[in-house]
């Protein structure tokens, strides 16, 4: 699932809460300067200018694009970009004053000193935001892994200009070229980890949410290899001089000074991924303290009938391939995963997911705990850590994740979940991965705020009906 890019200001919502609190502060501190420790809130003219300024400001962001570059800004056009937009608004401040004709009876020492303040706090906010944005970024775990496809010929200049952004949500992982054998040889720093043989082994094995093709190939060519890794669920980037008008949810995009053209299994916009985060946020919240509650109730319990740890840790695969670790109330007996292998034959699954009627492993209180969905509650850590989401797919072993055919992956293309379309569709008993498979890539195929809640209130019902564990 791909995150479409919007217009600067939306995008760049974080710089406009800091832009308005630094503008309320200002007008604040201007007014006490002026009138003492009086809040300009207690006078009716001041309290509606100082609800008319921050939608003037929006209103200037708005058709200035103000943000558009905002991160690649240095001090001293930052500063002037700040001093800009304070002038503007000092003039439609002004204008809105002699239009409803209340000029005289505003303070002109507030207005100026609120301009002059407003100038040093919002260019000090926004250099503090972008370096602690800076910072974020250079997180590794915060950016997208991409994968750069190209031709021999191409491959220094790509990789040279995919690395002039001294900001980017993304970074690159690796490089396959496509028209030469170059494996295990390095471009500027970036190893070369495939050829047009190796590609797709190494895409299905390896984490990478997106794909640069810049290649000299044939349009069928390009097109052959766009459409498997849209088929993977893997975002593409393609080079404008290779469109196909067969790719699905297609958007231009400009990536460090190449015009591409986007295609993905999905694409998502910032208001819905926004909204879906905040809901998994608050189910996160909720869930852990049910956690609480249940592990007072039931730790003992496990306890008893199974000395060890009331919890189970286990790494498991995530968005695109990346690894971390579960966790949920042991349900099962200490030497469960050795049994594991003694039971494969009676696994319900065709070997890609483990499931078995009467597992033997499973403790009587786990039985209970599984039936009323209790053992997951533990996931809620990993839904506040980002690394699963309240609806999604199951998120597979590593051993199981090995095993997949190049289509599985798809189903790995959003973010894991705590229950999905296929757990709450009336076939969670369903014994085909393949139907796994296809009920998962519904759900991103499909996404959209409205059917993440309706699987959410679905899985309620599923739980409270004991209709088997979700």
């Amino acid at each position: 699932m791909y995150k479409v890019a919007t217009s600067a200001w939306v995008k760049h919502f974080d710089f406009t809460v800091i832009d308005i609190l630094s503008l309320e502060l200002a007008f604040i501190l201007s007014f006490i300067l002026r009138f003492g420790w009086v809040s300009p809130y207690s006078i009716q003219i001041y309290a509606v200018l100082g609800v008319i300024m921050p939608i003037l400001h929006i209103f200037i962001v708005f058709f200035t694009e103000e943000y558009s570059g905002i991160l690649r800004r240095g001090y001293l056009k930052e500063f002037k970009a700040v001093l800009q937009h304070n002038c503007i608004l000092l003039a439609l401040i002004v204008f809105y004053m002699f239009m409803t004709q209340r000029s005289g009876d505003y303070s002109r020492s507030v207005l100026f000193t609120m301009w002059g303040l407003n100038c040093i706090l919002m260019w000090g906010a926004r250099v503090l935001l972008k370096k602690a944005l800076f910072r974020a970024y250079a997180q590794e775990k915060n950016q997208s892994y991409m994968l750069v496809v190209t031709s021999q010929s191409s491959v220094e200049n790509t990789i040279e200009q995919l690395q002039t952004a001294t900001y980017s949500d993304y970074v690159v992982k690796g490089i396959a070229v496509v028209d030469a054998d170059m494996e295990n040889e390095t471009v500027k720093g970036v190893p070369v980890v495939a050829s047009q043989a190796t590609l797709a082994e190494y895409l299905r094995t390896n984490t990478v949410d997106g794909v640069f093709i810049n290649a000299r190939h044939s349009d069928e060519e390009i097109e052959r290899i766009t459409d498997v890794l849209v088929d993977m669920g893997i975002t593409v980037h393609i080079s404008l001089d290779h469109i196909s008008s067969d790719m699905p949810n297609k958007v231009v995009e400009e990536i460090n000074g190449y015009t591409v053209l986007t295609t993905s299994i999905k694409m998502a916009t910032t208001r819905q991924l926004f909204f879906k985060r905040v809901i998994d946020i608050f189910g996160g919240l909720v869930g852990c303290l049910a956690m609480i509650v249940a592990f007072i109730i039931f730790a003992p319990v496990i306890y008893i009938q199974s000395p060890g740890p009331i919890f189970f840790s286990q790494e498991r695969v995530g968005r695109n391939g990346r690894r971390f670790r579960i966790y949920k109330f042991r349900s099962m007996y200490m030497d469960a995963e050795e049994r594991k292998k003694e039971l494969m034959a009676q696994n319900k699954m065709d070997g890609l997911m483990f499931k078995m009627d009467n597992d033997p492993r499973i403790m009587p209180i786990g039985a209970c705990i599984r039936r009323l969905s209790i053992d997951e509650l533990p996931q809620s850590i990993n839904i506040l850590k980002g690394d699963m989401s309240l609806v999604g797919t199951r998120p597979p072993t590593v051993d199981e994740y090995e095993n997949y055919k190049l289509h599985h992956k798809r189903r790995l293309a959003a973010k894991p979940g705590l229950t999905g379309m296929w757990q709450v569709s009336g076939r969670s008993d369903i014994t085909d991965f393949e139907e796994v498979v296809k009920l998962d890539t519904e759900y991103i195929s499909n996404f959209s705020l409205g059917l993440y809640l309706k699987i959410l209130f679905k899985t309620v019902g599923v739980v409270l009906g004991r209709k088997g564990s979700v």
